[in-house]
């Protein structure tokens, strides 16, 4: 029997578990040490030692919020963590004594949330939307992960909705690009569209929320409509239905079985759900979509230990069981 470690490395927090078989033990969690970059490492392997308990340690799997090159487990880039270009695999590996894969926060997320809490695949083909600060993806075809040729795709937030039709092609600028999914329906974006609904509704429920100490903010907007409030109903339905566009364009790209919407903005529920639904079925190409459930994501905080459990898992698999080398067609071959 197999025992994995899985780790969740974000902004704010870090956790792990320990999974042995298929049972995926209870997380420990603590704040994430960001005062370097060696102090962060040093988190990491002491945290899985903590947790791995008796036993070998067959491998680790970590999530992170950061773009990752998957066949060597180099932080690529990444904002929030100081991680940028370390080849975090090999690092961890040499310390840990044993096998370290690292992958996308998303992308993990995504992985789980094809998988029930017992580990079984439910969800063959899924695509996920991470709706926080910013609009993050994940993509599960054939029940794993799909990273493209560098490993990664499922940047779905930054897909472009909304571009004028009668002018030139903009100039591209700073991430996110105008018009993006993430530029829309992000949480900065529910963030903007709340305090532009408080100022032109001064006497609204929304605009009394902060008491004039602070800017009015999404957090406020979903609120303020669970309580009724029909300026931020509004408000928070036109946001949710730009996030329905980011689904469409998922159905129309993949033909999954599920597209889910996980992150932060899951906590607004059914005042996103709805309006997703309803935009995406609108927007999906006639005859796609009718097969796909479209759904607020089940793991909740446990997603990421869950997604990086099974990461390490499906490595150790395909490591014990490799595919077949491609081989060019006939009369081709590599040039140079």
């Amino acid at each position: 029997m197999k025992r994995v470690v899985a780790v969740d490395l974000g902004g704010t927090k870090v956790a792990a578990a320990a999974l042995h078989d298929r049972d995926l033990g209870p997380s420990t969690m603590h704040p994430t040490d960001l005062s370097s970059r060696d102090a962060l490492l040093a988190q990491l392997v002491d945290l899985v030692r903590e947790v791995r308990g008796l036993g070998e340690l067959d491998a680790v799997g970590i999530g992170v919020p950061s773009v990752v090159e998957f066949e060597t487990g180099r932080v690529v880039s990444s904002v929030n963590i100081p991680l940028a270009d370390v080849p975090l695999r090999e690092v961890l590996g040499e310390q840990l004594g044993a096998p370290v894969f690292v992958d996308n926060d998303a992308t993990v997320a995504a992985l789980a949330e094809a998988h029930d809490e017992s580990l079984r695949l439910v969800a063959r083909n899924l695509v996920m939307l991470t709706v926080g600060t910013g609009v993050g993806g994940g993509i599960v075809i054939g029940g794993r992960i799909y990273r493209g040729c560098t490993g990664g795709a499922g940047e779905l937030g930054h897909t472009i909705v909304a571009v004028d039709p009668t002018g030139a092609v903009p100039e591209p600028g700073r991430f996110p690009q105008p018009g993006s999914l993430e530029a829309v329906a992000s949480g900065h974006a529910l963030d903007h569209l709340a305090q532009a609904a408080a100022a032109e509704a001064p006497d609204s429920e929304l605009a009394s929320l902060p008491d004039g100490t602070r800017a009015v903010l999404g957090a406020d907007a979903v609120r303020a409509a669970h309580d009724g409030d029909p300026v931020a109903l509004r408000t928070v339905e036109r946001w949710a239905e730009h996030v329905g566009i980011g689904v469409a364009n998922a159905i129309n790209t993949f033909d999954p079985d599920e597209v889910v919407i996980g992150g932060g903005a899951a906590l607004a529920g059914e005042l996103l759900l709805e309006p997703a639904q309803r935009v995406a079925h609108q927007y999906a190409v006639p005859g796609l979509g009718s097969s796909t459930r479209i759904r607020l994501a089940r793991h909740g905080v446990r997603a990421g230990v869950l997604g990086a459990a099974l990461l390490a898992v499906h490595e150790l698999e395909d490591a014990a069981s490799p595919a077949p080398a491609l081989v060019p067609p006939a009369g081709e071959g590599a040039i140079g």
